[in-house]
């Protein structure tokens, strides 16, 4: 059986394996001067499987353990990832809608329309600025959860 700390080491590598997958997601989405579907999915191909490796050692090794030793550090640890985790939920409720519109529109077969995006609905802009504080406020609170875990990770298991 493994032990706690190659456990620990295991799970801490998992999260920071995934930020290059959200640095290049990003990345992609930025430099797209357009965003078509074949953007937009080239995108998905590498934000998915960070979320898939941040995800894995959250469910399965930090959540279970939790309760045992929350306190201090940990908690707010626990929780900047937890709100992390909510405001990425509030991205996905803009981003659905804003796929469901554009993909209606044509917007992803024929993305030179000459149709303003917020033109194509009267909530879009609202849509798109739930996108913008989810996305942004979910990478700003795991960079901090990522940090803090690090920190944990070298006082309890390397110093």
């Amino acid at each position: 059986m493994l032990s706690e700390s190659t456990i620990a080491l295991i799970a801490a590598s998992m999260v920071t394996a995934s930020l290059p997958f959200y640095l290049y997601g990003a990345w992609i989405m930025i430099d797209a001067e357009t965003v078509t579907w074949g953007v937009l999915t080239y995108h998905l191909k590498f934000i998915i499987p960070g979320l898939i490796l941040n995800t894995i050692p959250v469910v399965t090794w930090m959540i279970p353990r939790l309760l045992q030793q929350l306190g201090g550090a940990v908690a707010l640890h626990a929780v900047l990832g937890l709100q992390a985790y909510a405001l990425l939920a509030f991205a996905l409720t803009g981003i659905v809608r804003i796929l469901q519109v554009k993909r209606n529109a044509g917007f992803y077969d024929d993305p030179n329309q000459q149709t303003e995006l917020n033109d194509l609905h009267p909530n879009m802009s609202a849509w798109r600025g739930r996108l913008r504080v989810g996305v942004f406020g979910y990478v700003g609170l795991w960079f901090l959860a990522w940090s803090l875990g690090l920190y944990l990770y070298m006082t309890k298991y390397v110093l």
